[in-house]
């Protein structure tokens, strides 16, 4: 089976990747697009963390190139910004073959998601962000290509439609989901692999903030590095952006490196805390802490009083507040713990929950 190379093998996977016909780009400027190719790893090797999933897929991938045969269907699931995308173009790296990238909202009728597979070549890998998001009619549709490789097309319409079997080269499907939770039974089966992807330990994010500060030139020191880490939420996004932010307070009130002291100063003025908790993530604490006394309180309550959408609570905010034991869930609702009490710079009273693991590991 022929396999295609897509990606360059030095620094020209820098620069931002051409749009073709097949793949549908996430609208965004050129600048940010260039900075976070830059950024991506191209390979099992340069990519840090994660280090069991990645032992799995080292191992799948392999045995797929040895075999000559197709990548089965991998599901990965986490918080948004722990690289499930960048995962994605590294499986086609590894392979050698052309990655398609789409997402669930973009992917709204049944005619999109035909012009994308009909584009697909042989072995080539098609990721799906958000695919929890895809609509009943295209997700029906998806099932057959996904076991059996084929399409089924109806031409015309009422009693004179034709049903067509388009056969479709074998492929690998790549779903990436932020809420596990949302996909149908039927598409979760089809999948051959799922995992759910982890927070970041502190060691592994201070290599990322590294890492990326060499990719682009910027002068830190190790104590930086794990000062912009510490405050960047376990996830490899925001630290990338938060080194962006801080290189420019080093810039013009330094000699251009980055050290703890100008590294905690910048992120003091861009009101992220410690704890890497911003604004939003204060005020969401506060509602839960002083105006319902710490819970339990639903989480509709708590989007009210933020005068924000539960959405945005539920997939921005609280899975890291959970995750790092600021908040838990209870059947009656959200309640703060002792850790978040204290840092609002409050006694926790007696009732209230310790908190969690994370603390050890971030803080």
């Amino acid at each position: 089976m022929g396999r295609k190379r897509h990606l360059d093998d030095g620094p020209a996977a820098a620069m931002p990747a051409r749009a073709d016909d097949s793949e549908v780009v996430p609208t965004e400027s050129l600048g940010e697009r260039a900075y976070q190719v830059a950024l991506r790893p191209q390979c099992f090797e340069e990519y840090i963390g994660q280090r069991d999933l990645i032992d799995n897929l080292r191992v799948s991938v392999q045995a797929a190139k040895q075999g000559d045969w197709s990548l089965d269907h991998f599901l990965l699931a986490g918080p948004p910004g722990l690289g499930k995308t960048t995962l994605a173009h590294v499986i086609g790296n590894e392979l050698g073959v052309k990655v398609h990238v789409s997402s669930g909202p973009a992917i709204d009728h049944k005619g999109m998601l035909a012009s994308l597979l009909t584009s697909l070549g042989e072995g080539d890998v098609l990721f799906i962000d958000e695919i929890h998001r895809l609509q009943a009619v295209v997700e029906e549709n998806l099932y057959p290509a996904m076991e059996d490789f084929k399409f089924d097309l109806f031409i015309g319409d009422g009693p004179h439609a034709k049903a067509v079997t388009m056969k479709l080269p074998r492929f690998t499907l790549l779903g990436a989901t932020t809420r596990m939770g949302l996909l149908s039974a039927p598409l979760l089966d089809r999948f051959g692999f799922h995992w759910q992807l982890g927070y970041y330990e502190l060691d592994e994010m201070a290599a990322i903030v590294e890492r990326s500060a060499a990719l682009l030139r910027i002068g830190i020191d190790s104590a930086g590095a794990v000062e912009v880490a510490r405050r960047s939420r376990s996830t490899p996004r925001i630290a990338n952006r938060l080194l962006r932010r801080v290189r420019d307070f080093a810039a013009v009130e330094g000699d251009g490196t980055i050290t703890r002291a100008i590294a905690a100063s910048a992120l003091d003025r861009l009101r992220v805390d410690h704890a890497g908790l911003d604004a939003l993530d204060r005020s969401y604490l506060s509602v839960v802490v002083e105006r319902f006394d710490g819970g339990p309180v639903g989480v509709d309550a708590i989007a009210a009083s933020m005068s924000e959408e539960r959405g945005t609570l539920e997939e921005v905010v609280e899975p890291f507040l959970l995750q790092a034991g600021f908040v838990t869930r209870t059947p009656r609702g959200r309640m703060a713990t002792a850790t978040a009490f204290r840092h609002l710079g409050l006694r926790p009273p007696g009732r209230v929950p310790s908190g969690g693991s994370m603390q050890g590991k971030l803080f």
